[in-house]
């Protein structure tokens, strides 16, 4: 035996625990033993020194947790184990615990482990063991290197003895004399040395003084609802990834979302048709907007505007977070629906996106909004958005909305409407006050908030402010379209400003101009009184179905300027479409009779017989009496009512509108010549049915009212003339539009319009007009009826004005051409009724205030004196007259006038010189080739014809070409006048 004093001792194993059995490397599971050991001997108790060869130790690897064997003898030949029970140690003292080598890092514990540990059979020497289990066994035993477990030095020990208990072996092994029980004896140690790939992994657990815990050490867990809760390092992670996420959808929204162009919605504006006044006439288009420039709406308008949306706009950013997360909030409580938007961002709803509420709408609208904020002014933001947004009554923008609401301009709002108007913004329809009396408390509350947060501004007085009342706006007009005479004059408009290329069709149709017409309200008013008072009134349209079929036209013209001052286009635009003052499809009759007088004298035309046409001139009155000197078919014309007036002179064929005398006037002058003088005077030159025959006289052409107005005009202007214009001045967004230059031309001199103002003068005096006196001035004009009386007319003008009316009728569902026969339960309309009657009416009302003015007229040389025909006999054979070889027709009355014979002579009585003439609207018996062929056979009370044959030889002033059979129409119908036919 050894001496075990100088040994240390064994550990003292724990109750419930097996002591380690360590193992050398060559033999798994078979402790070695010293070849000098004697079976039996009791196993080595301590640790063993560096030079007891074959002794294994075992200490702790550097791993934490884990523990390996490792062979420290140096060499000698392995040991058979020897099982024996290991005598019991002395109890150790504080001292002797304290005595254990440094080197020795701990002792070493073992514990049972299922399933992991081998068996070993006991006294089996050199010959290794497999490491398996039986399946009895409950469990290995795993070892654990423990620190601060104290050793007893004294204890003895068996040198080269293996510190293990054979598996099955019941006796303890290596027991600390504390031991109360030994080791279960299933428990088989299993340790090895370093070197063996099968050795255990041995936990190192560090707990100074203390009981170990089997478990490595480690953090406690978090349990139960602890665990719901993030820690501070997963909080600062997630709002770390948050604000990067945030940053990097920034900078990407912002890259991405680019500034578009404008929505439709937000360019479209109305065109505004004003009169000449400034006053509103209509608005056109499908958005009642008006954009106005920021220096054309007052300051307290835009004062208003900022105390009611952004009071800060100026020195805010383009959006503002707060105020969406506090409209957010007020929204989510229930305090009224709030947008948090800045002024910038509802300037990029309005007029680059749509109303939409997505989020995609809302992100484009904050990107957006911040470019836009980079890249114009403020001033041209808030002058957006004050012409974008929409108060209520269809109005767009700030200036529709003055107009709307207080029939003012943007310019002249003062704080009072504008606060009312601004208040409007937030809630449009609730805040009428007029469509909805029950909602004025808030609407006053709205205006009172505008107004404090003016004044909190400095905006506005805080003296003024007290005294403020509320104004309230005026009746909204349900009729601001087109009904009445606003939409006959705004398409009107359109058409004269696309026609005379001032603006392109397209671009007015797009809007945003402000029209300045040379309307005039009040004579524009006066007109459609007139109308009113001396036609429509009269109408019975429920009893009588001829009055279903009236309809009125009418336009003046101030003669100096060429302006149009009142129109008269039918009742209702919505009800009557057609604006009967520019239509172009009924005849003018007798109205265009002057025209053809006018151009005698200025192309100094004579008659047949060769005398010069002047207002004293002696026509052949005769009804049906065939028109000399031309050479296209057959043309007699009738007079109305088939009445024959025998030798007259111009002014008093002029006064009866006697066709015969014009027809044959229209062939001296030529017909050609009367045609290009009414083109002169103002008659366009496509006017329909514009004849080149006799029949031009009697008015087959169907020019527009407004045409004959302009013509007259030229006439009332002393033969000057230049083209009418509707249009004062054109803007848009302020900048003024170029209008056409207005030229004037001398049309036809002096004498010849001045001449014919003579002679028109004595129609309203003498003739078919004299309800015209009644103006109390001086006043110039023609009646006319179209064929079968489906119109009658009147053209007239006094020194200031030109004005021509005219009354029409069409079926309101066929519109086809009506007779006006049994209208107003008269007989027939002509124009010397209703047409005279307005005209007059309305002439009184629009010159009320202007003084009285004469004509200033230079007159054609010996208009005033009358030259008779030659006699037939005495013909001047120097003057190219030849004698009638036709001789005198069966049934004529033949006889001589002497020269110089004056106009006394009863209608009747033979007069030498040739008239001609033709119907007035004769159905079929009117051509505009003048109809019929100049036969020059003898003349009532005369054998020879002037300038020319008798037998139709060339006559003064015409030829082939002049009413020829090119000259219009011709066949059936355009011969003779039915007997039933008329026209003045």
């Amino acid at each position: 035996m050894h001496d075990m004093s100088d040994e240390p001792q064994p550990q003292q194993a724990k109750p419930g625990r097996a002591p380690r059995e360590p193992q050398p490397d060559g033999d798994p599971g078979t402790p070695p033993a010293k070849a000098s050991d004697d079976p039996g001997t009791p196993p080595d108790q301590g640790g063993q020194g560096d030079t007891d060869p074959g002794t294994v130790q075992m200490r702790a690897v550097s791993d934490p947790g884990t523990a390996r064997n490792k062979k420290q003898a140096e060499g000698g030949p392995d040991k058979t184990p020897a099982q024996a029970q290991p005598p019991k140690q002395p109890k150790q003292t504080e001292s002797e615990s304290e005595s254990e080598s440094d080197a020795d890092p701990g002792t070493v514990q073992m514990r049972a482990v299922k399933g992991t540990a081998g068996t070993q059979g006991a006294g089996t020497p050199d010959r290794e063991q497999p490491r398996t289990q039986p399946e009895s066994d409950p469990g290995t035993m795993q070892m654990r290197a423990v620190k601060g477990t104290a050793r007893t030095p004294g204890a003895a020990r068996t040198p080269g003895a293996a510190r293990t208990q054979g598996a099955g072996t019941p006796g303890p092994t290596n027991a600390p004399a504390s031991a109360s029980a030994p080791a279960p004896a299933s428990a088989s140690a299993s340790a090895q040395a370093d070197n063996d790939p099968g050795t255990a992994q041995l936990p190192t657990v560090s707990d100074q003084g203390g009981t170990q815990a089997a478990a490595p050490a480690g953090k406690r867990k978090r349990t139960g609802w602890r665990r719901a809760i993030p820690t501070w390092r997963m909080t600062l992670g997630a709002a770390i990834v948050v604000v990067l996420l945030l940053a990097g959808g920034f900078f990407l929204g912002y890259s991405l979302v680019q500034i578009p162009p404008a929505n439709a919605l937000a360019t479209k504006q109305a065109n505004v048709y004003m009169y000449a006044d400034g006053s509103v006439i209509a608005r056109d288009g499908e958005v009642n907007r008006e954009n106005v420039t920021l220096a054309q709406i007052s300051k307290d308008a835009q004062h208003a505007i900022l105390a009611a949306e952004d009071r800060d706009f100026y020195t805010e950013s383009a959006v503002d977070p707060k105020a969406m997360l506090r409209a957010a909030w007020n929204t989510a409580l229930g305090k009224g629906k709030q947008s948090g938007s800045t002024i910038t961002q509802q300037y990029v709803k309005n007029y680059y996106l749509r109303q939409e509420q997505t989020v995609t709408r809302k992100a484009k609208e904050f990107f957006i909004a911040i470019k836009l904020d980079r890249e114009v002014s403020k001033d041209h933001i808030l002058e957006g958005y004050l012409n974008t947004s929409y108060f209520g009554r269809n109005a767009y923008g700030i200036q529709a909305a003055a107009q709307a609401y207080y029939g003012m301009d943007a310019k002249d709002l003062d704080p009072a409407r504008a606060a009312y108007l601004s208040a409007l913004v937030n809630a449009p329809s609730q805040y009428d006050v007029v469509a909805h009396p029950e909602n004025r408390k808030a609407a006053e509350s709205r205006w009172n908030y505008v107004l404090d947060g003016m004044v909190k501004k400095g905006w506005l007085s805080a003296s003024e402010r007290t005294g403020m009342k509320f104004p309230v706006p005026k009746e909204s007009t349900l009729s601001t379209g087109m009904s009445g005479q606003r939409g006959y004059i705004v398409r009107t408009v359109k058409d004269y400003l696309t026609q005379n290329k001032i603006i392109d069709e397209d671009k007015l149709d797009a809007g945003g101009y402000r029209i300045t017409t040379t309307l005039q309200k009040p004579r524009q008013d006066a007109f459609v009184k007139a109308v009113d008072d001396k036609l429509m009134s009269k109408l019975d349209k429920k009893n009588n179905k001829v009055d279903t079929y009236v309809r009125a036209g009418g336009a003046s013209v101030d003669p100096k300027t060429g302006k149009v001052v009142a129109m008269y286009n039918g009742v209702d635009y919505v009800k009557q479409y057609t604006p009967n003052a520019t239509r172009r499809d009924f005849q003018v009759g007798s109205t265009f009779k002057p025209f053809v007088f006018t151009s005698a004298v200025e192309n100094g035309s004579q008659t047949q017989d060769g005398r010069q046409i002047t207002p004293n001139t002696i026509y052949d009155g005769t009804n049906k009496r065939p028109v000399q000197g031309w050479d296209g078919d057959p043309y007699a014309p009738e007079n109305e009512d088939q009445h024959s007036y025998g030798d007259i002179t111009v002014t008093e064929a002029t006064d009866s509108s006697v066709n015969s005398v014009y027809a044959q006037m229209a062939a001296d002058v030529g017909p050609q010549k009367v045609k290009q003088t009414a083109i002169d005077l103002g008659v366009p030159e496509a006017t329909p049915d514009l004849a080149d025959g006799p029949a031009i006289a009697l008015g087959t052409a169907t020019a527009s009212v407004l045409d004959m107005a302009q013509a007259y005009a030229t006439l009332a202007n002393h033969g000057r003339h230049g083209t009418y214009t509707m249009v004062e001045k054109v803007t848009k967004a302020g900048t003024p539009i170029e209008l056409p230059e207005r030229r004037t031309r001398q049309a036809v001199s002096r004498e010849a319009a001045d001449t014919t103002t003579s002679m028109l003068q004595s129609v309203v005096q003498n003739g078919t007009a004299s309800a015209a006196q009644v103006a109390g001035r001086p006043v110039a004009g023609k009646t006319g009826t179209a064929e079968e009386d489906t119109a009658a007319w009147f053209a007239g003008y006094t020194p200031e004005l030109a004005t021509v009316v005219s009354v029409m009728g069409q079926d309101p569902v066929t519109a086809a051409h009506k007779s006006l026969y049994g209208a107003m339960g008269l007989p027939r309309i002509n124009g010397g009724g209703a047409p005279t009657e307005i005209w007059t009416q309305f002439t009184q009302d629009a010159l009320k205030d202007k003084p009285v003015t004469d004509f200033d007229l230079e007159l054609q040389p010996g208009s005033d004196v009358s030259e008779a025909p030659a006699e037939p006999t005495t013909a001047d054979p120097t003057a190219g007259d030849t004698p009638d070889e036709g001789g005198t027709p069966t049934g004529q009355e033949t006889g001589t006038e002497t020269p110089g014979q004056t106009p006394s002579t009863p209608a009747g009585q033979t007069q030498g010189q040739t008239d001609g003439g033709t119907t007035d609207g004769s159905t079929g018996g009117e051509s505009p080739t003048g109809g019929g062929t100049a036969d020059g056979g003898t003349t009532d009370g005369g054998t020879t014809t002037e300038g020319g044959t008798a037998d139709g030889g060339t006559t003064e002033g015409g030829d082939a070409s002049d009413g020829g059979a090119t000259g219009g129409p011709t066949g059936p119908g355009w011969g003779f006048a039915p007997q039933g036919a008329r026209r003045e």
